[in-house]
């Protein structure tokens, strides 16, 4: 059940991207969205972690500013695979990688509370 509710919440992070953020593009029904957000989580339990352990010297040395790099690493490759999700450049995936992550950082806030 926990798995079903993160891939919601992760459609509903990147549909609330692709509204805030210009240069991040999805162009797909609400089945495509859940399938996008499938493959973020995938992306962020799989790949993400490997990112950050060999980049831990970036973001030792950036004070943790690295990760919003990261972030949107992630979603640019989750982008790679996903028809209809396009990120178009490399701001739009550092802006959109910042607001999954506060997205994703307001939702645990509420969770806790």
């Amino acid at each position: 059940m926990r798995a079903v509710l993160q891939v919601l919440l992760n459609a509903l992070g990147l549909w609330l991207t692709a509204q805030i953020v210009p240069g991040v593009v999805y162009e797909g029904g609400p089945i495509g969205l859940l399938l996008a957000g499938l493959a973020m989580g995938l992306v962020n339990l799989l790949v993400r972690p490997l990112a950050i352990l060999l980049s831990l010297p970036f973001i030792l040395l950036t004070l943790g500013l690295f990760f919003m790099v990261i972030n949107g690493a992630m979603l640019a490759l989750a982008a790679t695979v996903v028809p209809g999700l396009a990120i178009q450049g490399c701001l739009p995936a550092l802006l959109g990688g910042f607001v999954l992550a506060l997205f994703n950082w307001l939702v645990r806030a509420f969770e806790a509370a």
